[in-house]
């Protein structure tokens, strides 16, 4: 997604004299939401030192493309997307540099470098913090037969930009509160810990400041995320801080609601289901990925997980919370991964019945200790298993969707629909993005965009609910 038109309409931006031009800086993020989050910040550090951002990449002086470089697909995607904004560079377009910031760059700077002469500049991922500096030394630099310039440190390790106060991009229903760098979990399949580091807490402090000054700007849903969220704390202070810093973001009066993304069972330990039920603000939620469910392929993964442990922490979860909307994750196609395997993926998943499910395939990546485990499994066989876990789903989601209806619901509105006929709207059970939407229609004229109202859910499907606000 861009850094859109949105931001520069919430706040008023003042040009700063300086010995160099203006500029104008299309922002592209690709990738998830911890991505998201570093690009805000380099929109804000930017805006911060004069710079204007513009939500059309043929206007600007300086294109940013913040990639993912996580699997395959989304690398395959930043590629497409990077030689895309290459069209808007002189002679044929407006735009003078084009900058690669992101895991992308991070695994692959010296490929880009040197495949991609378009390419001004490549930045690491613990340098989002010099994003301006890189502008400068470009307008200085006399740029020569390649023009291209790197500032690529390192992986991870670097927390600088997160402390910039930033206007989110998202609506102003919500915002991402990132609570850490990096990962330490190792697991085998994951390129994370190479291109991020190892995991890093922020100060406790910092995020309760980010916290207060994102909901007194509007923001009434937080939405905590990490690489291992329920991790925060334990590198920084010896424990896991992630139940108190729930209690006291809890504590800020503007505050509507906070939501926890991406958590490992093993974090959720009786304090933290308990902070989750016993906290009003706290959204019934849970992000959870637990990638299998066969021990052997969990023992592969390097995962500190067994079936048993799994299915009794969310046996521990619905008795806390029996209206608990879980959501997970799993792998198929997985080194060694047999028909024996899956089958007790898939039968864990029907016994389960988690409210909604993503599957993946496996994506051998460079530098993991995956990327030569054998015997492989055929990407065809792969897909195929993919496919079924998919099915099985379907049923499952709309077996708990139909358990939603006529219940009643408060629902923030975010947009409208393409038609203009209903409301887009989210509840504790929606999480943005990764989530089907709640399709309402409006009782009264005097509902609007940014309103947070009680309706009934009156249809669903497999994958989409309707409701109706209350009179």
């Amino acid at each position: 997604m861009t850094i859109p038109d949105a931001i520069s309409s919430k706040i008023e931006l003042q040009s700063i004299t300086t010995q160099r031009p203006i500029r104008s800086v299309y922002l592209l993020s690709l990738g998830c939401a911890k991505n998201l989050v570093d690009s805000e910040s380099m929109s804000q550090i930017l805006r911060d030192n004069g710079l204007i951002m513009t939500a059309k990449p043929e206007t600007a002086n300086v294109i940013v493309v913040n990639t993912c470089g996580f699997i395959e697909p989304a690398k395959k995607e930043a590629i497409d997307q990077i030689l895309r904004m290459a069209d808007f560079k002189k002679p044929n377009g407006h735009a003078d540099y084009l900058i690669v910031a992101g895991c992308l760059s991070q695994r692959y700077a010296q490929d880009i470098l040197s495949q991609m002469p378009e390419v001004n500049a490549v930045l690491g991922t613990a340098d989002y913090d010099r994003i301006f500096s890189v502008i400068q030394l470009l307008d200085q630099e006399k740029i020569g037969s390649t023009g291209q310039l790197t500032t690529l440190p390192g992986p991870g390790g670097s927390l600088n930009h997160l402390s910039t106060p930033r206007i989110p991009s998202t609506p102003q229903a919500y915002a991402y509160i990132k609570v850490a760098e990096g990962c330490s979990n190792h697991c085998t399949y994951c390129a994370i810990p190479g291109i991020r580091g190892p995991f890093i807490s922020r100060p406790f402090e910092d995020l309760i400041a980010e916290a207060t000054r994102l909901s007194q700007l509007g923001y009434g849903e937080l939405i905590l995320i990490a690489q291992d969220t329920t991790r925060y704390g334990l590198d920084l202070y010896g424990i896991r801080r992630l139940p108190e810093l729930i209690r006291q973001i809890c504590l800020i009066p503007a505050v509507r609601m906070v939501r926890i993304l991406y958590v490992y069972n093993d974090g959720l330990t009786d304090e933290m289901i308990e902070t989750m039920a016993t906290e009003p603000k706290v959204a019934h939620y849970l992000d959870l990925p637990i990638q299998h469910a066969s021990d052997s392929i969990l023992s592969s993964m390097n995962r500190r997980d067994s079936q048993e442990n799994i299915r009794q922490t969310i046996s521990r979860l619905r008795q806390a919370m029996p209206d608990l909307i879980l959501r997970s994750t799993v792998l198929v196609g997985f080194p060694g991964e047999t028909a024996a395997d899956f089958d007790i993926l898939k039968n864990f998943i029907r016994e389960i019945e988690f409210d909604r499910l993503g599957c993946f395939v496996f994506s051998a990546e460079e530098g993991t200790p995956a990327f030569d485990l054998k015997p492989k499994v055929r990407q065809s066989t792969a897909q195929a298993r993919m496919n079924q876990i998919m099915k099985i789903q379907q049923q499952i989601s709309l077996k708990s969707n139909q358990k939603r209806l006529n219940q009643i619901n408060w629902v923030t509105l975010e947009s409208v629909d393409e038609d203009g006929v209903f409301y887009k709207g989210r509840s504790y059970a929606e999480a943005p993005e990764v989530d089907p939407v709640i399709l309402v229609a409006a009782s009264s004229d005097l509902i609007q965009v940014g309103q947070t109202v009680q309706i009934r859910v009156v249809d669903v499907g497999e994958y989409e609910l309707t409701g109706v606000t209350l009179e």
